[in-house]
């Protein structure tokens, strides 16, 4: 009987981690450059001595690596991302990783995106653009140039995020091992002009958020229906006595 309490616990803890996971994609299904979280789940089997007892254990988290759609904004400052690689952002706690192009020039010229953060270029520098030149205009390997002079280049980098990151809310990621300059642009590139949109499908992540709600309650009936069975025993025992 404990068995089925303790398989029934394993799964609740599970599908708590899916419901958060699940919620938090919904809420940015219209964040710029979003990526949706996914969550893996494995089965461990235990030895009780009498027979084994699968349980589940927490998940580990992935993200969903496809590319959102793109949205034509006609800003020359406007960046999108096509194939798998990122922005690099520099915060005060840190560089992070994103996949939101909406950058802007400052009066000095420095190349910011909209939360005011600099954006990087492949050396994880800032970038400096002349303010008051043409409009930049930006390559495929983000590379930027103004009045027919290259200034600078929007870096773009890759992070093997199988070992691991964590999210900055919604603003992007920090990877555990530290990301490369992108070398082989042939996997992808920068397009101006435009921004991707969320790779969040609401639809389906509604549906999912539904089927995973109803498996959380049937866990905690299960939950109940085994501490009714122990509360049963024990009255029978102790009436035997």
């Amino acid at each position: 009987m404990q068995g089925s309490l303790y398989v029934a616990i394993s799964s609740q803890i599970a599908l708590e981690r899916r419901l958060t996971t699940l919620a938090d994609n919904v809420a940015n299904a219209n964040t710029t450059g979003f990526r949706a979280t996914e969550v893996k789940f494995n089965e461990v089997l235990a030895d009780t001595g009498v027979a084994d007892v699968s349980f589940v254990n927490q998940g580990n988290e992935f993200l969903n690596t496809s590319n959102g759609g793109l949205k034509a904004t006609g800003n020359q400052l406007d960046f999108a991302i096509r194939g798998d690689a990122w922005f690099m952002i520099e915060t005060p706690t840190g560089n992070m990783l994103t996949r939101d192009g909406r950058f802007s020039l400052t009066d000095t010229g420095q190349l910011v995106n909209i939360n005011g953060y600099p954006v990087l270029d492949p050396g994880e520098a800032p970038i400096q653009l002349d303010p008051a030149g043409s409009p930049p205009k930006a390559g495929r390997d983000g590379g930027l140039t103004q009045d027919d002079t290259r200034l600078g280049a929007v870096g773009l980098f890759q992070a093997d995020l199988t070992q691991g990151f964590h999210r900055k809310a919604s603003l992007g990621i920090v990877p555990n091992v530290p990301p490369e300059p992108l070398i082989d642009t042939a996997s992808a590139g920068l397009l101006q002009g435009y921004t991707e949109e969320s790779n969040v499908n609401p639809v389906s992540e509604m549906s999912h958020l539904i089927m995973v709600s109803r498996a959380f309650e049937n866990a905690s009936a299960m939950m109940s229906a085994t501490e009714d069975v122990f509360k049963e025993a024990i009255r029978t025992l102790g009436s035997g006595r």
